[in-house]
């Protein structure tokens, strides 16, 4: 491939940057300015530009773009510059950031600075320190001499960088990094401003009468035990930490507390109010994004910010502040994201794909079975914990079952199972949860030796012993590169893992993330493995899908693509022939999908 290698200098001030604004909104924002740009054909010298928007335009009309994949370091950047403000789209996007999350994980260093040190490329510059607050037109010759070779090194810096981790990186994972970029930099999603501003209305008035209601009862708001039963009592468990003053278990509802502030963003309103209200906050987190839904749209067409190898299992993450990947089911932010004139949206969900995989990683074949044959594994499993035939499981019985097949594969213990289902308003005792539990694990005994299994891996790591994981070859464990190379290629690794000995004195496994320290045992390497295969899964129906219709978004284990209204009824059959496609490592893994289709993402 002819790769063109491309970085941009661009106006900033101690107000307009990155750091204070989104990418949609520093680049759409009539202050944007091109202060210059170097690229590089290949192995060439690169070349440096700086001129006014239209001379830089011309400058870059040069280059042949059909023909060309196109290589930044962050293109999410780089890319909406050369697609917003020049019209330019490429045969293809590359990304060295990109690659390096999926090689080296999402916790190591992912700056141009951070891997050319890893790497030994050579030393990035600083001289954009130096840019503050100029235009093109107040940098001196020499400061402008300066500035371009601080560029021309970074583009050097990151065609190397690329060299180095395209060494080994599996072809499709580069399919899948251009699919991802297209949605943000290539965007064709419409918003409906009228329905936004009447959502926003609505929401401060909701907001306002719950938070009237929640200050109310002040003490209930500051009472750290009331505080605790108030989100109890709606279905979430409270955050703890282990006190710095006393060294005991505590609540975690301080500013400073990760886990609590996640719960601004909880789906439901009545939590994002509460946690709020206890924090000071006066906005909940469908106020804010709807407010910058009306404001992408009064500037142009949404583009979609999907993070790519955002999390450890390499599953998509929300980007830009307006995160699609947890949009409430019933939110008018699903409504107000249409499909382009003449287009409709097709969504389309890999079905309970997590409780397939668990069942083919273990070889649990009854399971198995029963998924490939499409009989109903909720009724199935109700049948068994309630004693009774399937033609007479309850709604209600059902719904335990589905509840249990969904949530028990990964280890769940009782407590958690009650709360889980107290979140969907079903009341069950501590006891029978137990027993529930402990029909699922004798119903599939195969399934909790897989649990066994991911904790002698989990201690291999460690003694630097082999280990067998899973009853299929997809999956491989080797100790030596500190985790499981994966069907997609790449490697999801437990860097720096140990065991320790808490408080009690009983022995566990931690290793290290941005976060801090995180435990793991085998139910979780379990989850970790189910997830990441999931996600390989998705990521190949993803790249065969695209051949024929153009991806917009992914959330989770679903694709959305846009197609023509007047093939909406063939686009929908190719689209669930692709998401029931079994890649040629999974062909024992039953898949199934449900999809929707509708003029809006609301109404698939």
């Amino acid at each position: 491939m002819n790769i063109l290698t491309i970085d941009f200098e661009t106006y900033y001030d101690r107000e307009f940057s990155l750091s204070k604004m989104t990418t949609e909104e520093y680049i759409r924002d009539d202050r944007f300015e091109v202060i210059g740009v170097a690229a590089a054909l290949n192995n060439s010298t690169p070349e440096w530009f700086s001129g006014t928007h239209k001379e830089v335009a011309d400058w870059l009309a040069k280059f042949d773009w059909p023909n060309l994949f196109v290589l930044a370091h962050n293109m999410q950047f780089d890319g909406a510059i050369l697609s917003w403000q020049f019209g330019i789209k490429p045969k293809g996007w590359l990304d060295t950031l990109c690659m390096a999350r999926a090689k080296h994980g999402v916790d190591a260093g992912g700056s141009l600075k951070a891997l050319a040190e890893r790497y030994e490329l050579g030393v990035k510059g600083n001289e954009v320190v130096s840019a503050l607050g100029k235009r093109r037109v107040d940098f001196s010759a020499e400061e402008l001499g300066r500035y371009s070779d601080y560029c021309i090194n970074d583009v050097r810096l990151t065609y190397d960088l690329f060299n180095h981790l395209g060494m080994g990186f599996p072809a499709r994972e580069l399919r899948v990094i251009d699919l991802t970029l297209r949605m943000f930099i290539e965007p064709t999603l419409e918003l409906n401003l009228p329905l936004l501003e009447s959502h926003l209305e609505s929401v401060k008035e909701k907001k306002a009468a719950l938070l009237a209601a929640a200050e109310a009862d002040r003490e209930s708001l500051m009472s750290n035990d009331k505080f605790a039963e108030l989100l109890t009592n709606l279905g979430v468990e409270p955050p703890k930490k282990i006190s710095a003053r006393t060294g005991k278990e505590a609540w975690a509802f301080a500013k400073t507390d990760e886990q609590f502030k996640e719960l601004l963003s909880h789906p439901d309103p009545r939590i994002q109010t509460l946690v709020g209200a206890r924090l000071g906050t006066k906005t909940t987190l469908e106020e804010t994004r709807t407010q910058r839904f009306i404001d992408i749209a009064l500037r142009g067409a949404l583009p979609v910010p999907i993070k790519y190898y955002a999390a450890h299992t390499g599953r998509w993450g929300g980007d830009d502040k307006i995160n699609l990947q947890n949009l409430p089911r019933e939110s008018k932010l699903k409504s107000a994201i249409l499909a382009p004139k003449g287009y409709v949206m097709i969504d389309c969900d890999s079905s309970q794909i997590e409780a397939r995989t668990v069942a083919w990683l273990a070889g649990q074949n009854d399971l198995l079975d029963a998924f490939e044959k499409g009989e109903d594994v909720y009724k199935i499993m109700a049948s068994t914990i309630y004693n009774k035939s399937v033609d007479d499981v309850t709604k209600g019985e059902r719904f335990v079952g589905k509840t249990t097949i969904l949530g028990a594969g990964y280890g769940m213990g009782a407590a958690k199972f009650q709360m889980q289902l107290k979140t969907f308003g079903v009341d069950v005792e501590l006891e029978e949860c137990k027993r529930v539990i402990d029909v699922y694990r004798s119903t599939y005994p195969s399934i909790p030796a897989l649990w066994r299994q991911g904790q002698r891996c989990i201690e291999a790591i460690v003694t630097n012993k082999a280990c067998q994981f899973g009853a299929v070859d997809a999956v491989l464990f080797d100790p030596r590169e500190c985790g499981f190379l994966l069907p997609s290629g790449l490697w999801q690794r437990y860097e720096g893992l140990r065991k320790v000995t808490d408080a009690d004195g009983k022995e566990q496994y931690e290793y290290h993330t941005r976060k801090g320290v995180t435990k793991i045992y085998g139910g979780k390497v379990v989850e970790n493995i189910c997830q990441a295969v999931a996600r390989c899964v998705i990521a190949e129906q993803m790249i065969r899908l695209s051949k024929k219709y153009r991806v917009v978004l992914t959330v989770h284990d679903a694709i959305a693509c846009i197609a023509p209204e007047a093939e909406a009824e063939e686009a929908q059959a190719y689209v669930e022939e692709c998401m029931r496609w079994r890649p040629a490592w999974a062909a024992t893994l039953p898949l199934n999908c449900e999809s929707g289709v509708g003029k809006s993402y609301g109404d698939c």
